[in-house]
């Protein structure tokens, strides 16, 4: 899906950040955050918008449980063991069989590849999902960073959406079918583990 050789590349593996792990990162409790996900997290994981981000994904979950394999891990970088971000979908696949990722990138590891990885193993985790037929992605315009990440694995821009907190998103989805077909092509399938 890109041209990177697979000896450079980052692996990682994803660690499920349960409902009270969830809570207590939202409540600004980074230690028990971490004892909860049994991973060290970073200080990123209590910063404000981690902190909004989680206290929203714990308050979905416990208006549906059944969203948890979706919903935000930790990504943990092999074989170094390293938390070095967090990901995963919005939710479920909706009625359409979209799903949209989300994945943020701690601080003290980004322009290493890392975005690559995790955005890699969540488009293998929804190629694998026979009610996945679309993955989204949305992006603020000044984020060239995650344009860049999404670039060379088939995302076509397909509007924009805007909204007071997050302020204008351009619109990417590309087809699970898509996606699978680039994974057969590539060997990729393989060399990325599956999660979240």
């Amino acid at each position: 899906m890109n041209s990177e050789p697979l000896s450079t590349r980052k692996h990682v593996r994803f660690v499920e950040l349960s409902a009270k792990a969830l809570r207590a990162l939202a409540d600004g409790d980074l230690a028990g955050g971490s004892a909860e996900a049994g991973v060290a997290l970073d200080e990123h994981f209590v910063g404000d918008r981690a902190r909004w981000i989680f206290g929203y994904r714990a308050d979905q979950l416990a208006k549906d449980p059944s969203a948890a394999p979706w919903i935000t891990r930790a990504a943990v970088s092999e074989p170094d063991e390293v938390v070095v971000g967090d990901a995963g979908f919005h939710g479920p696949p909706d009625e359409a069989g979209m799903v949209e990722v989300g994945f943020t990138v701690v601080p003290g590891y980004r322009r290493q590849g890392y975005a690559r990885a995790i955005l890699m193993a969540l488009l293998v985790r929804a190629a694998a999902e026979p009610d996945v037929r679309t993955v989204r992605a949305r992006i603020s315009p000044d984020n060239t960073a995650s344009l860049a990440t999404i670039a060379g694995f088939g995302f076509t821009r397909v509007g924009e959406q805007g909204n007071e907190r997050d302020g204008l998103s351009i619109v990417f989805e590309v087809p699970a079918d898509a996606i699978q077909a680039k994974l057969s092509a590539s060997g990729d399938r393989a060399s990325v583990p599956a999660g979240p």
